[in-house]
């Protein structure tokens, strides 16, 4: 019955992406006040006695950084890692007519054989006119794996491989929040192999592409993007969608032709609408991901953990179920707890399918969890996440800057 009761929940964006467009674009951009918030930048200055400055106009172009150290479990399993996460957000223009833009650089370090250098760009132009986005790693990423589909087989295999990835793409502003653009994408797992000496990986996942020592993977994009919020770090109420057509031939490199879709779509709606300072607010998140061809190498296909932030299935094992198909469902229920801001509280719920063994249309996967925010930076409106989710046969705790979508 609870399976149930959480799919209907998380359906609930695919109905509100066919509202009408006009009552999705905010009709105020005025940048949001935080004189009446407290940050831990804040109490930080209190504790130390740091004088504060002369009240100067504020600079368009002001940095909003956020650097955070912590050990947690690694992304994927394979033990405690040293996490250090940092995000900086800047306006490289007028903050009533551009996005704030922001990067993010998370390394880890398990103390073992495993670690990872990922950097990820989105940048807005003055005016919007134009968005950059980058997503950049380098990892040695020992992981597990499940094989495919949605069936109730609990063996697994712990893959070694390195991997680098390099995407990069712009898009141009075609109407007010619609952008269109191209992008490059390069995908290179090397040193393939199960950490299991007598596991063959092929005739484990019984999938033969992408499962021997290498795979490398070099495609075009097309991109539409939709997207009416002004703040990715901690999205206001607005609307994002974003569809990108993958196209990877042999000519580019790749070992093997493919090609995917990724269409992501995304709903916030204020539930407080005389107070914006106090966040109360609907979260919703769905994306379907799915490969075009039959050649697709095994660690490209869709698979739970691996939309483009690693933001996706708390509560659920990254990489836990793959397949060719995957449909994701999240909603989540964000709130102050604080008249400051500086304390809050959120509630989730998601569910997934995919594709492969079992049932795509019935074989759904649960999960459900609550987390604290503490704001660290209310220039930016950085939050600390700390996060429990739990799913059959799982739970973590997960702590990250940012929201989680």
């Amino acid at each position: 019955m609870y399976k149930i009761f959480l799919t209907i929940i998380c359906l609930s964006p695919l109905g509100l992406f066919a509202q009408n467009t006009g009552d999705l674009i905010p009709q105020n951009r005025t940048v949001k006040d935080t004189a009446r918030q407290t940050d831990l930048i804040d109490i930080g200055k209190a504790l130390f006695k740091i004088r504060p400055q002369k009240i100067r106009e504020q600079k368009d172009k002001r940095v909003y950084f956020s650097i955070l150290p912590v050990s947690g479990a690694a992304p994927g399993g394979s033990g405690r890692a040293l996490v250090t996460s940092t995000s900086a957000g800047i306006y490289l223009g007028p903050k009533r007519t551009t996005n704030l833009s922001s990067a993010s650089f998370t390394p880890y370090w398990n103390f073992g054989n495993r670690f990872g250098l990922p950097l990820r760009n989105s940048i807005w132009l003055p005016d919007n006119t134009w968005l950059i986005q980058g997503d950049i790693r380098f990892l040695v990423y020992p992981q597990y794996t499940w094989g495919l589909g949605s069936g109730s087989n609990d063996h697994r295999t712990l893959v070694d491989y390195n991997y680098i990835r390099f995407y990069q793409s712009a898009l141009k502003r075609i109407k007010p929040y619609l952008f269109a653009g191209v992008g490059y994408h390069l995908d290179y797992h090397f040193n393939i192999h199960s950490d299991e000496p007598n596991v063959n990986l092929p005739e484990f996942t019984n999938y033969k592409y992408g499962t021997s020592r290498n795979s490398f993977s070099s495609g075009i994009s097309l991109n539409l993007l939709y997207d009416s919020r002004n703040n990715s770090i901690n999205p206001l109420p607005g609307m994002y969608g974003n569809l990108v057509y993958r196209i990877n031939p042999g000519f580019l490199g790749s070992n093997n032709s493919w090609s995917s879709v990724y269409l992501d779509v995304r709903k916030y709606i204020a539930l407080n609408k005389t107070d914006r300072n106090q966040q109360n607010t609907l979260a919703f998140w769905s994306y379907l991901w799915t490969t075009l061809s039959s050649k697709t190498p095994y660690l490209d296909l869709p698979s739970t953990g691996w939309d483009p932030y690693n933001r996706s299935a708390r509560g659920i094992d990254q990489n836990r179920y793959r397949g060719k198909t995957l449909l994701y469902l999240e909603s989540e229920y964000r709130r102050d707890i604080t008249d400051n801001g500086l304390l809050g509280f959120v509630t989730f719920a998601n569910v997934n399918t995919v594709s492969g063994s079992g049932s795509f249309a019935t074989s759904w996967h649960p999960a459900v969890g609550a987390g604290l925010r503490v704001k660290f930076n209310k220039g930016s409106g950085t939050n600390i996440g700390i996060d429990y989710g739990i799913s059959k046969g799982y739970s973590a705790f997960t702590l990250g800057l940012g929201e989680a979508f």
